[in-house]
């Protein structure tokens, strides 16, 4: 308790001792950057009237501003007269002292406009679903930092919901229905599910008819990163119903879900963007398209409309454009009445 007190009269005492004027951060708060940008420009024009049509303000308004910063500084800055205008001894230290600094000030703020409207550089940082990430996202990469040679791009493969603060993450690909209101999600293209198995299943155990049937059939689940396994949805009769497989086996790569299928393993609900290519060379067949769910829709997110760089804006512009592009909605492509693909 003694030696306490002892510390805390010692640092009082400190704190007494130090000189009566105001300290550095108190000065550089009070002193006026637009009074600092005034001086700086009519030390470099040698005029006020110069400096005034660089800053883009009137003559009067630098010498206010001059004036504000010379009382604030207690300094006299200039030496005027109806001819020249002249730094005082004092007015060449503070220049040469202001001057790295506001350099500095002027560089940074030249590089967020750079980042903003000048030429696409910089790193995207993009978080994606592992399926997703790797059938979609990533086989476009390469053609889009060609077309962006100074923009680098760090992709993440996640199905965990996105954290873009914790993970300092730029744009974000994510599946199903975006709840989260801070969030700006564009949809890229539909996600419709649909129930599918190979033609060697088909073959020892046919595809179900009805809901009832599914429980008679082999299941093959996906587990989301989060331990909580994917529910099967369907629509009949204008309402959702929602079933939740009895597998032997479970995956938490969607790859591997669809591998097993492909193989014959059992039947799963898939992403339409995940097997259409097989659908189309009859690999796969779909069961129970009359009760497909409603569509879920594939978004690209990111955080606000607004000051956004320009590496991310042209991420943004050339993945919704290309990704719409690869026209991968199969629910578009195939008629559930006419292709036996469907039943």
């Amino acid at each position: 308790m003694e030696s306490t007190q002892q510390a805390d009269k010692s640092d009082r005492s400190f704190r007494l001792s130090l000189p009566n004027r105001a300290d550095a951060l108190s000065t550089s708060f009070a002193a006026s950057y637009a009074g600092i940008m005034a001086f700086m420009a009519v030390a470099s024009e040698g005029s006020f009237a110069k400096a005034g049509e660089r800053l883009g303000i009137g003559r009067s308004a630098v010498s206010r501003n001059v004036q504000k910063l010379e009382t604030q500084l207690s300094t006299r800055l200039f030496l005027r007269t109806t001819r020249t205008t002249q730094l005082t001894h004092e007015g060449r230290r503070f220049f040469e002292n202001c001057h790295q600094g506001v350099t500095h000030i002027v560089e940074a703020m030249n590089d967020m406009l750079e980042l903003r409207q000048g030429p696409p550089r910089g790193l995207v940082r993009v978080s994606a679903t592992v399926g997703f990430g790797r059938k979609v996202v990533a086989p476009l990469l390469d053609r889009f930092v060609k077309a962006y040679p100074e923009i680098a791009v760090d992709l993440l493969l996640d199905d965990r919901p996105t954290d873009f603060a914790s993970e300092q993450i730029d744009v974000a690909f994510r599946n199903g229905r975006i709840e989260d209101s801070s969030i700006i999600a564009k949809q890229l293209i539909p996600m419709q599910m649909a129930l599918c198995a190979a033609p060697s299943y088909v073959a020892r155990h046919g595809l179900p008819e009805s809901l009832d049937d599914l429980s008679r059939h082999e299941c093959i689940n996906f587990r989301f990163a989060s331990g909580r396994i994917f529910e099967w949805e369907f629509k009949v009769d204008g309402i959702v119903r929602k079933f939740m497989p009895k597998a032997r086996m479970t995956f938490n790569d969607a790859d591997l879900v669809l591998h097993a299928v492909l193989e014959g393993w059992g039947i799963a609900q898939m992403a339409g963007y995940q097997i259409r290519d097989h659908v189309a060379r009859h690999e796969l067949s779909i069961a129970l398209a009359r009760h497909a769910p409603d569509d879920r829709g594939h978004y690209i997110c990111f955080l606000s409309r607004q000051h956004l760089p320009t590496r991310i804006r042209v991420f943004i512009d050339f993945m919704t454009e290309h990704i719409r592009a690869l026209n991968i909605d199969f629910m578009t492509n195939f008629n559930p009445e006419s292709s036996a693909a469907f039943t």
